[in-house]
């Protein structure tokens, strides 16, 4: 039987890398409505390529293969810009108007919130983790944070209109953050966000550098985006993942539907003719209890499927650089070369298996809507296309590398 204490859903809008050998460029003009802004910020969501507008706001980005691309611009005193850019066989011009980021005198008063700090732990925790990794983040700006929490749907929600910058001292990294949306259900427990990074390198000794580089490596093996890499260059037996189904079977502690309801208008019917205030003693309200509980059982649960899934089988191109995937039931993904870690298997996270699997990391994998395509790099396209359990589930932005990073092997 496979159980999740949390279910999780990260979507990152990135670009892609495809394997031609011819490269473009994105060059453009940024401005507001009196004309160029010289010295914004240009970056690559994903990436850690980027650079500044001149004097009269143009810039360039060169180098680039084929694929899509979303700009990321920031400039003090206007909103974070962003936009997609789909390189096919040309360079792409465009031109980015930012709006400034004007406070209005209605939205000055600033209301105390007693729990604020318990809200942006919560979000710091299902933002960046709670892996070792993620212990070494910080966020440098939570003051442009802006949390609500909606007691009515018991939904956690976050919102920024600026970068949100966080230092990640385990991999070496300084991310600036555009955050989308972020969201809580404290009654489902999935978590959904989505959002657009941008990856800088930290300064450090070689020594220090050389750390990062192990730490790195450790944290791109197993992950999702080293399991979709490997499902598109068909790689993914020989990269180290094993692909099995997660059923559906009819629920062996529920009783049938038909001898509950039976059992349930007995009970009523006794109540009704009876009067609980009137004869209460005639009434069982132990058994009653019983069988409504039964009502609330899932009819079915989730069973570990024996047969291995052929990636070839599962795995169709869409385009020349889009794949995609369907399937009804859900994938258990294991990755045979790393072991779960004591430090995962302590929260809930943790995903229930046949007790002769062996310890390797495991995901479950469930589509919300299909078909999922994605890229080359690993990129996922389709926004909440699949909810995560189990490892990649306990993984989050602390454990993030760009989505050009090349592990030491293919360098």
């Amino acid at each position: 039987m496979i159980k999740s204490a949390i279910l999780f859903v990260l979507f990152l809008l990135l670009g892609f890398n495809v394997f031609s050998q011819v490269t473009f460029s994105i060059s453009g003009k940024i401005r507001d409505n009196k004309g160029g802004l010289p010295g914004a910020g240009v970056y690559l969501s994903g990436y850690k390529i980027a650079t500044v507008a001149d004097n009269d706001g143009n810039f360039h980005l060169s180098n680039l293969k084929p694929g899509s691309y979303d700009l990321l611009v920031q400039m003090v005193g206007y909103l974070p810009f962003s936009k997609s850019v789909i390189i096919s066989d040309k360079s792409v011009q465009v031109d980015l108007l930012l709006k400034e980021n004007t406070v209005q005198l209605n939205e000055v008063t600033i209301r105390a919130d007693p729990n604020r700090a318990k809200y942006i732990k919560q979000f710091t925790e299902y933002f960046i983790g709670i892996t070792p990794n993620s212990k070494q983040c910080k966020i440098l700006n939570p003051q442009v944070l802006n949390v609500d929490f909606d007691v009515t749907k018991s939904l956690l929600t976050v919102k920024t209109t600026e970068f949100l910058i966080v230092e990640n001292k385990a991999l070496g990294y300084r991310l600036k953050y555009m955050l989308d949306y972020f969201e809580y259900n404290s009654r489902t427990r999935i978590i959904y966000f989505s959002g657009h990074p941008f990856f800088e390198e930290l300064k450090a000794s070689a020594a220090k550098k050389k750390k990062y580089i192990e730490a790195r490596e450790t944290a791109y093996y197993g992950s999702s985006q080293h399991f979709f890499r490997s499902l598109y260059e068909h790689k993914s037996l020989e990269e180290g993942f094993l692909i099995n189904k997660i059923i559906k079977i009819p629920n062996p502690n529920r009783y049938p539907e038909n001898v509950i309801n039976e059992n349930i208008a007995q009970i009523k019917t006794v109540a009704e003719k009876t009067g609980i205030r009137k004869v209460a003693g005639k009434i069982d309200a132990g058994l009653l209890e019983f069988w409504t509980k039964q009502k609330e059982m899932p009819k079915f649960i989730d069973k570990f499927s024996r047969a291995d899934v052929n990636p070839d089988t599962l795995v169709h191109d869409y385009n020349e650089n889009l794949k995609w995937m369907n399937y009804t039931e859900a994938l258990c993904v294991q990755y045979t070369k790393e072991k779960e870690s004591l430090a995962y298997s302590n929260t809930g996270f943790w995903v229930f298996r046949p007790l002769d699997v062996p310890e390797n990391e495991i995901s479950v994998v469930r589509l919300t809507q299909a078909p999922v395509r994605f890229y080359a790099n690993g990129g996922i396209y389709d926004s909440r296309s699949m909810l995560y359990e189990g490892y990649w589930a306990y993984e989050k932005i602390g454990d993030m590398v760009p989505m050009d990073y090349i592990p030491l092997e293919r360098r």
